[in-house]
């Protein structure tokens, strides 16, 4: 998929029994790498990487949940043997440093035994900017979902890493003991929307979206 980007290309790669949206963002000429949500299946990512010769910056991790950091342990170690610098590994808000802590105890849970708790660099605070890849990714903090749940937009190439806050018709789940679906909601409209109805969400799940497409729709949204 291309971005809205000179150089740059856009690839989701569908891991774990869940069909996580791994998101892998390159730079053509310098085959530097942003990986977000590296949830699983690290054999596959290591895979494509080498096929393609690119070279990991950073992985960045939307929540805490394990499709989506449960294969950065795995994907680090792997990393090692290909390349000369470690990536940065950027988590969300500190908030979810306890799910991140208990992705072995969640996969148990699932019949999973291939995933791994996940350590971070450091964490991430809302409306700070992260800057790989000649980008700048803008952290909005948007808990509900999770407590610690972020959203990585790039507001100059018109798209968003959105994690499990928005899909297509619907947002992330809440059913969770520390969900809340007041507070998601209410962070979609007023972190969200705002951004513009052009802005792309590449979703934890499913098919891309826009937020004028959810707006207009969305019936979680017309409350």
């Amino acid at each position: 998929m291309h971005v809205n980007y000179p150089d740059m290309q856009l690839r989701i790669v569908p891991v774990t029994p869940f069909r996580q949206n791994c998101s892998v963002l390159w730079n053509e000429k310098t085959r530097k790498v942003v990986i977000v949500d590296a949830g699983g299946d690290a054999n596959v990512l290591l895979d494509f990487l080498k096929k393609n010769i690119l070279e990991v910056e950073a992985i960045l991790l939307t929540h805490g949940h394990l499709d989506h950091a449960g294969g950065v342990a795995a994907l680090c170690r792997g990393l090692e043997n290909t390349q000369v610098t470690r990536p940065d590994v950027i988590g969300p808000n500190i908030h979810d440093q306890f799910l991140l802590q208990s992705i072995v105890e969640q996969a148990r849970h699932f019949g999973l035994s291939d995933l791994e708790n996940a350590d971070v660099d450091r964490f991430t605070q809302d409306g700070e900017s992260l800057n790989y890849l000649g980008c700048t990714f803008r952290v909005v903090h948007v808990p509900g979902h999770t407590p610690g749940h972020v959203v990585f937009v790039d507001e100059k190439a018109r798209f968003a890493f959105g994690g499990d806050v928005l899909f297509r018709g619907t947002i992330g789940r809440t059913d969770f003991a520390y969900g809340n679906s007041q507070q998601l909601i209410q962070g979609i409209k007023e972190k969200l929307l705002p951004l513009g109805d052009d802005i792309v969400i590449v979703p934890g799940h499913g098919g891309l979206t826009t937020l004028g497409a959810e707006r207009a729709s969305n019936p979680f949204l017309q409350r």
